[in-house]
């Protein structure tokens, strides 16, 4: 079993955001992190998860990914659905926003088994602070780049 602790941090929104992913099994224990210059916290939620999702695309094992994002959680595990059968609309009949990311994310959830969790942010859940911690600081780093 692999679990993985996805987070997304943007400083403004839209600003500069980071992503990051916390992955333990038994044989590992790793985290992964990155940024971009101009985004939102919803893209980088979906970041997140998508990366971790790349990491592990040769892995066949159970996955459970936990969020603090219900936007991630509530999209993937109900929305999509009917985006899907309403030409990526939502229910009030306007384009989904990040399709782009959700289309991906949808590809990489078509052939795991993935159980989604979630988990408040900023709470008591080491890992969980862990990758929230690491996304916040790809954004900062970025920022002192300049």
């Amino acid at each position: 079993m692999i679990t993985v602790y996805t987070d997304g941090s943007c400083l403004g929104n839209p600003g500069i955001g980071g992503w990051a992913f916390v992955l333990k099994s038994k044989s590992q224990y790793l985290s992964h992190y990155g940024y971009e210059k101009e985004t939102t916290n919803n893209r980088m939620e979906l970041t997140a998860a998508i990366k971790a999702l790349e990491f592990l695309s040769k892995d066949n094992e159970p996955i459970t990914i936990i969020t603090d994002s219900n936007y991630l959680k509530n999209g993937i595990n109900n929305w999509i659905t009917n985006w899907k059968k309403n030409n990526w609309k939502t229910a009030n009949k306007k384009p989904v926003k990040n399709k782009d990311l959700w289309l991906i994310l949808d590809d990489q959830t078509s052939f795991k088994n993935i159980n989604w969790n979630w988990v408040k942010g900023h709470s008591t859940d080491k890992y969980n602070n862990e990758a929230d911690e690491l996304a916040r600081e790809a954004a900062e780093n970025l920022i002192q780049s300049f």
